[in-house]
């Protein structure tokens, strides 16, 4: 049976017409291909312009994230927002032949607007409003998110003169205003116009399969541009522009660059062209001429000048580079492990003999289980568990869980409805919560409980500037209230944490997802507001 191919895209419309794009040519070439609708925090929060919200690949992350947990296969994005440095295991697969790269300003009205000193464009790129700033300087530019079908909407019901568009996204929703206008001196963001496909570097199919989609031209010119920008150190806070062509009758690649002072007041441009094939240090070549005529200071003097006061947190569980990375340039964090685990040794006759029904809840209990035996020991007929990340792990290293549920409550409710034989074996923890035995037994279910790990508490002194703590576990609030006030956020892992942080903190925010991922991702989120 051939192998479909798992297509992840942003939800929105214009993502939507550029992954069935993909998967029409996948199909074309006789491969079978689905897509994998996932929103990217860009979606979710609307009402910030992205260089404020501070999140490298806000358009993006949440497909890296669909792709290395093998949710999806392929990912299909606006090159122009990915970040120039892509994950570990994530490469681009493909660059689709680019449409028109150009910006557009459409208007409401008449173009009188034009010689008025006080007209009002909008626009949420801080490129976009930093040209035009330069080019009109006594003009007005407004905030604009959402799709380009909100952006129209709000475009008619507010008493703006104009908004400004990427040409390609209004020719693939087909969309035609009569009172349109190209920016032709508008540089555009680098690799505007272009669709990107990525995938994990070690999928060969998968790449066989994309590498049949590349437009070599196209990976030319846009691979110039993102190295510009990268060279620059810019990305969604700084106002770069950059569009490279190769002209086929002479055989040259051209370059333009820009980099503007965010208010338009100052900027410096490049224009470069060598031949094909000794393009490879065109990009370079550019950045550097930027950078020597003060690119690095104009950058630093717009960092001087914002606005964006340090929020600090505190993380109850050691964070990885990786992960504190993701979080916004105006949050500082620091972590420690406010809950230390130490495995028992298991009496051989805890599972000696085949255990029908099997609670494990973390997946403390599941590696506590696999440091005193090994996979064939034990002898579980049905297995249950919190959480689906614990799910996964005990499939991978024990066997077949029978449920999952969210949280203990909610396996408690299952359980006493579902359960045939009325006696359950718990691996817990010395420290853990009533709730899963106390409802199991108030329903005449015998509950053995195995103390698989001892769960020791490890509280640190958190100081007065940090504004919100990172919880993953009861317990750990619990170790933290030994040396530290509850008059911070609480930011929690899950509904379970939650319930208990809510006994002692005034501000408690739940993560969608019981993921470090999606906690962090909320910390985020709430700052940005």
């Amino acid at each position: 049976m051939q192998k479909i191919i798992r297509i992840g895209t942003r939800d929105s419309q214009l993502a939507l017409f550029q992954a069935n794009k993909v998967r029409k040519e996948l199909e074309e070439l006789g491969y079978q291909a689905e897509i994998v609708p996932i929103k990217s925090i860009g979606d979710i929060v609307l009402d910030k312009p992205l260089y404020e919200m501070g999140v490298t690949g806000i358009f993006t992350k949440n497909l890296d994230i669909a792709m290395l947990n093998k949710e999806i296969d392929i990912a299909v994005h606006s090159l122009k927002d990915v970040p120039t440095v892509l994950p570990k295991n994530i490469i681009q697969a493909a660059v689709l032949k680019r449409d028109d790269y150009s910006d557009v300003l459409i208007f409401k009205e008449s173009e009188e607007f034009f010689g008025q000193p006080n007209a009002v464009i909008a626009t949420g790129s801080l490129r976009r409003k930093a040209q035009w700033l330069d080019r009109y300087p006594t003009h007005k530019v407004v905030g604009l998110r959402g799709n380009v079908n909100t952006r129209l909407e709000k475009l008619e019901n507010n008493d703006w003169n104009g908004a400004i568009f990427a040409a390609a996204g209004l020719y693939r929703l087909d969309i035609k205003p009569e009172e349109i206008i190209s920016l032709s001196w508008m540089i555009p963001a680098p690799a505007q116009g272009a669709i990107m496909v990525t995938c994990l570097e070690d999928n060969e199919y998968c790449l066989d399969a994309c590498e049949q989609l590349n437009h070599r031209e196209t990976e030319i010119c846009t691979t110039i541009e993102r190295e510009f920008l990268n060279l620059l150190e810019g990305g969604c806070t700084a106002p770069i522009g950059a569009v490279v062509y190769i002209n086929s009758k002479t055989e040259e690649v051209n370059f333009k660059g820009v980099l503007l002072k965010k208010d338009g007041s100052k900027k410096i441009t490049v224009n470069k062209a060598v031949k094909l094939g000794s393009h490879k240090y065109l990009a370079k070549d550019c950045a550097d001429y930027v950078i020597n005529r003060g690119g690095k200071e104009l950058i630093a003097e717009d960092n001087d000048e914002a606005e964006a006061p340090l929020q600090h947190i505190y993380s109850t569980k050691k964070l990885s580079e990786l992960q504190k990375e993701t979080l916004s340039e105006t949050i500082g964090v620091k972590d420690s492990d406010f809950i230390k685990i130490r495995f028992n040794r298991i009496p051989p006759k805890a599972v000696k003999n085949e255990i029908e029904n099997v609670i494990i809840t973390s997946q403390n209990g599941v590696e506590a289980l696999l440091n005193s035996f090994t996979r064939d020991e034990m002898s579980f007929k049905n297995i249950y568990c919190v959480g689906r990340r614990t799910k996964k792990l005990i499939e991978n290293r024990i066997g077949k869980v029978a449920h999952v549920s969210k949280n203990a409550k909610k396996l408690s409710e299952y359980l006493i409805k579902e359960l045939d034989n009325k006696e359950v074996t718990y691996f817990c923890s010395n420290v853990r919560l009533d709730i899963l035995p106390a409802y199991l037994q108030s329903n005449d279910i015998v509950v053995n409980e195995v103390e698989a790990y001892k769960t020791m508490l490890s509280p640190t002194e958190v100081g007065d500037e940090v504004s919100g703590l990172i919880f993953y576990s009861p317990s750990g609030i619990v170790s933290y209230l030994e040396e530290n006030n509850p008059d911070k956020v609480a930011f929690c892992i899950g509904e379970t944490t939650a319930v208990e942080a809510r006994k002692h903190f005034d501000k408690v925010e739940v993560a969608n997802m019981p993921s470090v991922d999606s906690v962090l991702e909320l910390v985020n989120l709430y700052y940005s507001k």
